[in-house]
């Protein structure tokens, strides 16, 4: 049986090349970083060289790259500490953000009573910047914007440097979450009006469990976990330095090979937009994800043709067949709630055909594309 692994948007296959470094890393450098004898230095001095790579990358300072579990915790660190510290009284997002900027939202509300405003959609779940303004301007409470630069389930691509702007000129901090973003796009935090990002390797062929906060200079956030003066006092706990240089290693590799990956895999999706709508023309694509100028190159969401019956054992029926994707977001696997994203955007008929998120790399094949989509042309036969 093939097996295919399209769902890279929940998690990526590890470059060959971060195994080994993390092999190494495990092997050869166990020293406490915090320890002051030569095996803790030597690891220590890893950690600040993994730092500044990705500093150097992002055009940020060393001290701005704050290195947590993922993109969960930096989002979490990023938004309880705008409340917490810098007196935010009004959280803006919208209703098709990552759960773990949502619900971190909706608890701030109930814990500090902050003001909680979600921005107003297009019908493809763009951001309304019209409402957005309304929102900044109407009254003088201090505002964090959060909203993420690509969407995890349809892909769509914010206007980060419109947002931004429209962020500082009414004095609201700006955070994204950058988690589909970071390592397959450029960034240069000096020339982009942002105050938070956030990453995690395990989206750019890292490995799971790392990830980090991009905080800008002298906001006055405070830690998230106590406990020592680790990530210079932001981080308290035992540094994972064999994840962090695997990190590295990815993020390197990721903008080193930038280009080159970035044209195949876009031409993988394009490849398969064009072969499916001639195998299943019903087929329709949710958000901006069918439009390669306006959603990222990665993914694809796709309304499928099926019937109510159908649709129920369509997941299991791929996998039967060694094809690996996603209905919704992975955060959400094993719920019967469906897709909160999809929610806000379709109608109620286009809520009752099955949609499927395909996500791609490097790793894939047109002639993988090819055996999916006559899975999917054969099953709608049957």
């Amino acid at each position: 049986m093939q097996r295919v692994y399209l769902d890279s948007a929940a998690t990526t296959q590890v470059r060959e090349e971060v195994i080994v470094k993390m092999q190494d890393a495990l092997a050869n450098f166990y020293g406490n970083p915090s320890s002051t004898h030569s095996f803790g230095r030597s690891a220590k001095t890893a950690i600040e060289k993994a730092r500044k790579t990705i500093a150097k990358e992002l055009n940020a300072h060393p001290s701005e790259i704050i290195f947590t579990s993922g993109g969960t915790e930096a989002d979490n660190m990023i938004l309880r500490g705008a409340v917490r510290d810098l007196g935010v009284k009004t959280l803006i997002t919208s209703k098709i953000e990552h759960h773990a900027v949502l619900h971190t939202a909706e608890e701030l509300a109930k814990e500090y009573g902050v003001t909680l405003h979600f921005v107003n959609l297009d019908p493809s779940g763009n951001p309304d910047m019209s409402h957005l303004t309304t929102l900044l301007q109407q009254d003088d409470s201090k505002k964090l914007v959060s909203l993420m630069h690509v969407n995890n389930e349809i892909g769509n691509k914010i206007d980060i440097d419109a947002i931004g702007k429209l962020c500082a000129d009414n004095q609201a901090l700006f955070h994204s979450d950058t988690v589909q973003s970071v390592g397959h796009y450029e960034w240069d935090v000096k020339n982009t009006q942002i105050d938070f990002l956030t990453a995690a390797a395990h989206k750019f062929h890292g490995p799971k469990g790392i990830g980090f906060a991009y905080l800008k200079r002298n906001t006055g956030l405070k830690p998230l976990i106590f406990g020592g003066s680790q990530e210079r006092g932001f981080r308290a706990g035992t540094e994972s330095f064999h994840n962090i240089v695997g990190l590295e290693e990815a993020f390197i590799a990721a903008y080193k090979n930038m280009d080159a990956e970035r044209n195949y895999v876009t031409d993988l999706k394009k490849y398969f937009i064009e072969k499916l709508g001639k195998k299943l023309p019903e087929a329709t694509f949710n958000g901006l994800s069918g439009d390669l100028d306006k959603s990222t190159y990665t993914l694809v969401n796709v309304c499928l043709p099926y019937s109510e019956e159908k649709a129920l054992m369509l997941l299991f029926h791929l996998d039967l067949k060694g094809i690996a994707c996603s209905k919704g977001s992975a955060c959400q696997s094993g719920s019967d709630l469906g897709s909160h994203v999809l929610g806000e955007i379709l109608s109620k008929d286009e809520l009752k055909r099955p949609s499927l998120r395909f996500s791609f790399s490097k790793y894939n094949t047109k002639e993988e594309l090819d055996y999916v989509i006559s899975v999917l042309k054969d099953y709608a036969n049957d």
